[in-house]
C-alpha cells in the first residue's frame, strides 16, 4: 500500500534560511515562525495556496514578503520545498495510480466486493502535472 508523504506537525523541511526581515511585528502577520510554517507545508503539499491556506496566510501578502528586500533566502527555500513538495506528491500519486486503490462495498443481505484496480484517472492528472 502506498505511504503518503508525512504530514503533520513532525512533518518537517529542514531546509536552513533566514527568514526575512519584519519591520514591525503583527499577530497575524509573517513572523519567522510563520515563515517557517510556510516552508513546511509547502514541503508536505506542494502547493502554495493550500500552504497559505494552511498557516492562515493570503497569497498577495506571501508573494510581496517574497519580493521584499532581505527575503532572498526565505525565496530560496520557498522554491526548494515547493519543488520538494511536488515531487512527493506526484510519487505518492503515481504509486496510487500504478499500485491501485481498494474499494470494499457492502450491500444489502451482507454481500461484500473488493476490488483493487488501478485509478488511471489518477495516473492521467499526475502525468499532466509531472514535476518538471
Amino acid at each position: 500500500m502506498p505511504t503518503p508523504p508525512e504530514t503533520g506537525p513532525s512533518a518537517r523541511a529542514d531546509i536552513p534560511f533566514v527568514p526575512a526581515p519584519m519591520s514591525r511585528t503583527r499577530h497575524d502577520g509573517w513572523s519567522a515562525a510563520r515563515q517557517r510554517q510556510f516552508v513546511d507545508a509547502l514541503f508536505v503539499m506542494g502547493s502554495v495556496g493550500k500552504a497559505l491556506k494552511a498557516v492562515g496566510m493570503g497569497r498577495v501578502s506571501a508573494y510581496n514578503l517574497r519580493k521584499r528586500a532581505g527575503a532572498e533566502d526565505f525565496a530560496r527555500a520557498w522554491d526548494a520545498a515547493l519543488r520538494i513538495g511536488r515531487l512527493q506528491q506526484y510519487t505518492y500519486a503515481m504509486e496510487r495510480a500504478i499500485n491501485g486503490v481498494t474499494t470494499i462495498r457492502v450491500r444489502r443481505g451482507g454481500t461484500i466486493e473488493v476490488q483493487a484496480m488501478p485509478d488511471v484517472s489518477l495516473m492521467h492528472a499526475a502525468l499532466r502535472e509531472a514535476p518538471r
